[in-house]
């Protein structure tokens, strides 16, 4: 478990920017302490623990350690296969559902740092749950990748116009779209 975190792992953990963090190190809010010989701040596990109670900052992704993703898909099999690569890479905390209404329910109060989201879902086409995501400012940090064997290159780019992150055509390799995963979110990607 990391003990002492980077400004910018800090930003991911706490959902807000880099220079929030330094303003508030700089500003006396945050403590933490400056790497010898060089302008780099660092900040204990613990007080960046109290800082996130003190401010009404969910602090589980701080007591987990783990990323949250949200996978939403209508096809078991492929849902079963997605959550098992993610746990099995050991830094995630995996959801998963089914349709877009419990999509719609689920990103709002798992603020997922990921949302792995099929186009086709029975019930409302992913694209709009693309656009309400992104109309909700509480979502800005959630990176979405969307999934789907029906979607014609051109209209990959309305899915980035409505707000996906990134797209993978299905069948996909399982590896591939752990790795996209990783780039997104700033991650080392898995060791082969």
């Amino acid at each position: 478990m990391k003990t002492v975190f980077t400004t910018g792992e800090a930003a991911k953990i706490c959902k807000v920017s880099q220079q929030t963090i330094i303003r508030c190190f700089d500003s006396g809010q945050l403590k933490g302490f400056r790497v010898p010989g060089s302008r780099f701040r660092r900040i204990p596990r613990e007080v960046l623990y109290k800082f996130m109670k003190e401010n009404g900052i969910p602090t589980d992704s701080l007591e987990s350690g783990k990323r949250k993703a949200l996978v939403v898909d209508d096809d078991e099999s492929l849902v079963e296969l997605i959550r098992d690569v993610l746990e099995a890479d050991g830094r995630f905390d995996v959801r998963a559902v089914n349709n877009g209404f419990d999509a719609g329910i689920t990103v709002k109060e798992y603020k997922p740092d990921v949302m792995i989201l099929d186009i086709m879902l029975p019930d409302i086409n992913g694209q709009e749950v693309c656009q309400r995501v992104r109309s909700d400012s509480n979502l800005d940090a959630t990176r979405i990748i969307c999934i789907s064997g029906m979607v014609e290159r051109e209209k990959v780019a309305d899915l980035k116009e409505s707000g996906a992150d990134d797209f993978l055509h299905k069948p996909f390799d399982v590896e591939t779209l752990l790795e996209r995963v990783c780039a997104l979110l700033d991650m080392e990607a898995p060791s082969a």
